[in-house]
């Protein structure tokens, strides 16, 4: 399967788990490529103005990740904005994963992949799964764990 993991990344926390889950889609047989979202200029990330630089074509691709950090309790704006100029999902299966510090889900996590999940649904998409990934001394064990199970997704 062609799988595209599509991730904005501003502190390369969620760009990193972007790369375990290449590792293991690859070694699963999965023909796997990860392409960032990247802001135009100096833009503020929480600014409401996004301009992107590198907006990721997702044509091509069977199978589609969306890896997004979790901002003020959201869905950082640059995925918004990035998901929101998507053409249609139709056919595709998706998974999506946030990244996060605080440590409970509902501190933003469970917002954010509900944000995701809703859009990329209003475009067609079919979402097979949704994890949150927050930042602790856990971490390395949640992002295998995440790993494994999207795997067995596709």
């Amino acid at each position: 399967m062609n799988i595209g993991i599509i991730v904005y990344s501003q502190t390369e926390n969620t760009y990193s788990v972007a790369l375990k889950l290449q590792e293991k889609l690859s070694e699963d047989g999965n023909s796997v490529n990860v392409q960032r979202v990247v802001l135009a200029g100096d833009v503020d990330s929480w600014s409401k103005d996004i301009t992107l630089e590198t907006a990721p074509d997702i044509e091509g691709y069977d199978a589609l990740i969306f890896g997004s950090p979790v901002h003020a309790f959201s869905l950082a704006k640059a995925m918004s904005a990035y998901l929101n100029q998507l053409p249609s999902l139709e056919h595709k299966k998706i998974a999506c994963f946030v990244t996060k510090g605080m440590p409970l889900n509902w501190t933003g996590g469970n917002q954010a992949i509900s944000q995701m999940k809703k859009t990329c649904q209003s475009k067609g998409g079919t979402v097979i799964g949704t994890e949150i990934v927050v930042w602790n001394k856990k971490r390395d064990k949640n992002i295998a764990e995440l790993a494994e199970r999207f795997s067995g997704l596709f």
